[in-house]
């Protein structure tokens, strides 16, 4: 129902954009947010758009340096990561759900991660 693409590998100060497409349901009224998990580490709060689209929070570690953003249609949300340092290395997640929130426990729909890895 979500997947995420657009991870890969990337050198340090460089930029990926991270797609994340709805399919088989409509989650145009969600709250869409962005979580990311490192090796060994639990699954950390990135970004969230609400589902207008007129609000959005980041992660302390990301501010500035990513924006989250949707189309028009609302069936694709992008994360834009530019600066990529070697501390944003983990797999992306992108997660849907009826509630505000930056806590990955409150998200009922979630889409198979895309592994973003940076590179010195």
């Amino acid at each position: 129902q979500l997947q995420a693409s657009g991870g890969g590998l990337m050198r340090a100060g460089g930029s990926l954009r991270l797609s994340c497409a709805a399919s088989g349901r409509s989650f145009s009224t969600y709250t869409i947010g962005w979580f990311r998990q490192a090796p060994g580490k639990e699954r950390k709060f990135v970004a969230v758009v609400s589902w207008s689209g007129g609000t959005t929070v980041y992660g302390d570690s990301v501010k500035g340096r990513f924006t989250a953003s949707r189309d028009n249609a609302k069936t694709t949300w992008y994360l834009q990561m530019n600066s990529l340092k070697l501390e944003d290395t983990a797999v992306y997640y992108c997660a849907a759900d009826k509630d505000w929130g930056t806590v990955a426990n409150l998200y009922n729909y979630w889409g198979q991660g895309t592994q973003v890895t940076v590179s010195s």
